[in-house]
């Protein structure tokens, strides 16, 4: 396994244990992060710095889910110190109770051994239709 993977799977790790400060522990200061078009979490696009993806990403996901967990994850080395992760988000809305198992890919950018940039992609109507 590259070092990128290992550290992006390290991330997938930790955010499953609810480890956050791990996973902010390996983005650059000026990461850029964006979530998908149309997805709940979109208006802070793109969040820039760990503090932002913490607040509006985040805390937002805690708050909001009873649960938000990944399933049937693969992460898969690129060129240019690039990575991909696909599967499924698998959640519970706390407010409408509806749960989602929506498909979902990441794109990952390091250097240095720092995450600099993340594209999600996912499935958005599944996602947005679970919070109305």
């Amino acid at each position: 396994m590259n070092k990128s993977v290992q550290i992006i799977q390290n991330m997938y790790d930790s955010f499953a244990k609810g480890d956050v400060e791990a996973v902010l522990s390996m983005m650059s200061a000026d990461i850029e992060w964006n979530e998908a078009e149309n997805f709940p979490y979109d208006d802070g696009n793109p969040y820039i710095g760990p503090d932002a993806i913490l607040s509006g990403v985040f805390a937002r996901l805690g708050e909001e889910w009873e649960y938000f967990k990944l399933a049937d994850l693969q992460v898969m080395g690129m060129e240019n110190d690039m990575v991909l992760g696909t599967g499924r988000y698998q959640a519970k809305h706390k407010k409408t109770g509806k749960e989602i198992n929506a498909q979902m890919a990441h794109l990952w950018q390091l250097k240095n051994g720092k995450v600099i940039s993340f594209q999600q992609y996912a499935d958005t109507k599944q996602v947005s239709e679970a919070v109305i």
